[in-house]
């Protein structure tokens, strides 16, 4: 492995759950639940009738991918807060710049995959009311799940070069440190 490159296993897992997640949010934004309005002959109201619920399981589905690919950097890199202390300088700034930023849209990220699949989810059984002609079945806005899939790859990008950075400013340290035990000794005095 190359000096401060990282594993390349953490990155290709970090961005595969990352794509995987990119994907079911594409699906979960595909395959939203809609609504129409019917008669119920019977009791003189009306009810929706909604199609397939898979949106959620998607969206569902997309927030653990993302939240297992933050959780392995996370793992991996301690977190910036236990292990071994970055160097300063450059690599240093920009790893925390990058950590805070990825922090930032995984959350922005999670928020929209699971509101997305909650409101999703909920569903109108009845209407009392028949002659309130302009009412319609609740269903998710257009664009819930896209916002989240845009944030997750806006994640997946700021992780890579957090672990990239991380890398290179934990190498920077760990050599920083050697060189500097290996000048100072110390002599017997006799």
């Amino acid at each position: 492995m190359a000096e401060g490159v990282g594993s390349t296993l953490v990155h290709v897992l970090v961005v595969a759950l990352c794509l995987t997640a990119f994907g079911f949010a594409i699906a979960a934004e595909r395959r939203r639940s809609t609504g129409t309005i019917h008669p119920d002959p019977n009791t003189n109201t009306t009810y929706c009738v909604y199609d397939s619920d898979v949106a959620t399981g998607y969206g569902v589905g997309s927030f653990l991918f993302l939240l297992s690919s933050q959780s392995l950097l996370m793992g991996v890199t301690k977190c910036m807060c236990f292990g071994r202390p970055l160097a300063p300088g450059g690599n240093r700034a920009w790893s925390i710049i990058y950590f805070a930023s990825s922090w930032l849209t995984f959350l922005i990220a999670e928020a929209c995959l699971i509101a997305g699949a909650t409101k999703n989810a909920y569903h109108t059984k009845y209407r009392d009311m028949v002659y309130a002609q302009n009412w319609t079945c609740e269903s998710l806005r257009k664009g819930v799940f896209i916002a989240g899939a845009v944030f997750v790859v806006f994640t997946m990008i700021l992780n890579v070069y957090y672990y990239m950075y991380f890398t290179k400013a934990t190498s920077q340290a760990a050599h920083k440190a050697n060189r500097a035990s290996s000048t100072v000794g110390m002599a017997g005095y006799t």
